[in-house]
């Protein structure tokens, strides 16, 4: 079932996308070779619980941390550990909030150091392909119409959109329907009413769309073992314009003028 919100249901949800926010500028702020992904974890969950929240992952389907941290050749879903970050890497960070009883959701990716140019490219241009959803995101539009936003933009540049993993409806569940593939095609699938709350998450490979899940039944990798970028903001559907509720504001206030800055204005949209 899809669950429409009311104004006043969306606005519980954006002050819960603040506190994402912020959470995710925390994080930022200690992104750098030597620190461990377990670190970021404890200070993402620090920040959250500090201000009133609920980390949304942790305990979700048993899920152990409040990060979702995926680096390199991770699609999504990585766990925090001892893993030290170095030069070269990409990070991807997922979060989720729950406050005053909703959940808010999103993700951004970011390079360690210098980075490789064609590396560099990934992470603008699925960044930009984040907003080409969103831009689709409207009332009357359908699901397709953002799943061909994206996998259009990405795919012209020879990218490869992760065909199983996509995004969702959210609001008092973390995952409610319906599902919103990176890929479709324009007219088709479920049709946008006003009211109803979206996760985009483009999640794109340099390499191969084939990934792999690791083990520990959670971690999912690109089967070439090429990097991998994942942004992703909930959304509320609206007339015209759909309304981001998510924010990286606080994120790119951090990084302004850093190496972990990712501009999207870097490569033209077509």
């Amino acid at each position: 079932m899809i669950y429409l919100k009311s104004d006043a249901e969306i606005e519980l949800m954006k002050i819960s996308g603040q506190v994402l926010g912020k959470a995710h500028a925390e994080v930022a702020k200690r992104i750098r070779p030597g620190v461990t992904t377990k670190e970021l974890d404890r200070v993402a969950e620090e920040y959250i619980r500090d201000n009133g929240g609920i980390p949304s992952f942790k305990g979700f389907n048993n899920f152990p941390a409040a990060l979702c941290i995926s680096v390199n050749e991770t699609v999504v879903h990585g766990f925090p550990s001892k893993y030290e970050l170095k030069e070269g890497d990409i990070i991807s960070i997922d979060c989720g909030v729950k406050l005053n009883g909703y959940h808010s959701d999103s993700a951004y990716t970011y390079p360690i150091g210098e980075i490789s140019q064609e590396v560099r490219d990934l992470l603008i241009r699925t960044k930009q392909s984040l907003y080409c959803g969103i831009e689709k995101a409207t009332e009357g539009n359908r699901i397709g119409d953002i799943g061909y936003a994206v996998q259009s933009h990405v795919e012209k540049f020879g990218y490869s959109v992760v065909r199983e993993l996509v995004g969702h409806g959210l609001g008092k569940s973390l995952h409610e329907s319906p599902e919103v593939p990176n890929y479709g095609k324009r007219g088709q699938g479920v049709k946008l009413k006003e009211g109803m709350v979206l996760a985009i998450e483009p999640m794109v490979n340099l390499g191969k769309k084939s990934i792999v899940q690791e083990r520990d039944g959670w971690t999912i990798r690109t089967a070439d073992r090429k990097p991998s970028a994942h942004y992703e903001h909930s959304v509320a559907i609206r007339k015209g314009q759909a309304e981001i509720l998510t924010t990286f504001q606080y994120i790119e206030e951090v990084t302004a003028n850093t190496s972990l800055m990712i501009e999207v204005n870097e490569v033209t949209i077509a």
